[in-house]
């Protein structure tokens, strides 16, 4: 990967004290281009929580190949949908904000754009004991458990849904029909080990990791097609929900899907480098300055602590990438007001000086950042609000 001159950010930032952050305008644009070419025609829905920017959102939305907005919690959708962002909006996960709901149900504009989402009897119990049983019709989605289960012990994937088989995912669709107040409009399957798993992270696990995806694949697809022949017979299914930015093409070819789901993929932050199938720019960085230089060899920059969800393991770690060659402290990591960085590039830093790291979850940065500037050749464009600059949080 060639890395883009740490000068031209610099310049372009020269007027806003560190710590800030920035979106390089020309990456995202090439992720969000090759997404639409690995997507092959069919649409990508683009997901909101690995962005969390609304400008960054539009521009996403207005590219073509992408075609409606996928929310992490209610709230955001009703934020989205009355900004009028997208007339297609689908909450990934399930709610039981009887605030929310109680909203959704009161608008009319809300009830035409979203789709909620929906694994049991029991999420259904949840938006009538939010808005009473005699709701206006609801929009539901099924979610579909799209793990790996090789022997009946071993779960290999997020876990979601406990619809797992076609069976039960036609069981739980009947329900959905005779209950008053709801239709069901959508399936969805996340097949995490596949999309958010590297597969080329230069460990010794790679190829076992390859393996399990091509086997977990090919058992997916055959329980997904069979899954959506089934609720297809009973419900008219506007559309079939699958994948992420890590396993578009394996998604893709299968034929009962009608659209992919991606984000990470538009920011390309650290966890998504080491994937066979494609290659994400850095788009979204901050930067750090040095405020100590207790060695030659260390400068210690100001804040920085910035770990992304998930286990707790070094992957999750922010990584210092310009000026290159410079790594973290194994004994003080990344810390809440200082991060120690060290190299041969780190005898040249000088106080005030500044170093830029990328983060390992994408939209995780916005919640640390009011603003993103965003450059392009060295050039400020503008400056945006995130999320946390709009006073929107969805957590």
């Amino acid at each position: 990967m060639t890395l883009p001159n740490a000068a031209a950010y610099d310049l372009a930032t020269k007027d806003f004290d560190a710590p800030l952050a920035i979106v390089d305008l020309p990456a995202f644009d090439a992720n969000a281009a090759d997404l639409v070419r690995r997507a092959d025609g069919l649409p990508i829905r683009l997901v909101s929580k690995s962005v969390r920017c609304r400008y960054l959102i539009e521009r996403g939305l207005a590219k073509p190949g992408f075609a409606g907005l996928m929310c992490y919690s209610l709230r955001e959708a009703l934020w989205h949908a009355k900004l009028g962002t997208s007339e297609d909006i689908l909450v990934a996960y399930p709610t039981v904000d009887h605030d929310a709901l109680r909203r959704l149900a009161a608008d009319d504009h809300a009830l035409a754009t979203i789709t909620i989402m929906v694994d049991s009897a029991e999420h259904l119990d949840v938006v009538d004991s939010a808005t009473g049983p005699d709701h206006p019709e609801i929009r539901v989605c099924l979610e579909l458990d799209a793990s790996w289960r090789p022997l009946p012990t071993l779960h290999v994937g997020t876990r979601r849904s406990p619809v797992f088989t076609p069976g039960q995912a036609v069981a739980v669709a009947r329900t959905v029909l005779r209950r008053k107040g709801f239709r069901l409009v959508g399936l969805m399957a996340y097949e995490g080990q596949i999309a958010g798993l590297p597969d080329a992270a230069g460990s010794r696990t790679d190829r076992l990791v390859r393996w399990m995806q091509r086997r977990s694949a090919r058992e997916l697809a055959r329980r997904r097609a069979e899954a959506v022949r089934l609720v297809r017979e009973i419900a008219d299914l506007e559309f079939v929900n699958g994948g992420g930015s890590g396993s578009i093409e394996r998604t893709r070819a299968e034929s009962v899907v009608t659209e992919v789901a991606a984000g990470s993929g538009l920011i390309g932050s650290t966890l998504f480098d080491g994937y066979t199938s494609f290659s994400p720019r850095p788009a979204a960085l901050f930067a750090l300055p040095v405020v100590h230089k207790p060695t030659r060899r260390i400068a210690t920059l100001f804040a920085g602590g910035y770990i992304a969800s998930g286990p707790a393991a070094e992957s999750r770690l922010p990584s210092p990438w310009l000026p290159a060659g410079l790594k973290l402290l194994g004994f003080e990591g990344a810390g809440e007001v200082q991060t120690p960085v060290t190299g041969k590039a780190a005898r040249d830093l000088r106080l005030g000086d500044r170093v830029w790291l990328r983060h390992a979850k994408a939209g995780e940065l916005a919640e640390r950042f009011d603003h993103y500037h965003i450059v392009a050749d060295g050039q400020l464009e503008r400056t945006v609000p995130t999320y946390r600059g709009e006073r929107q949080n969805f957590g």
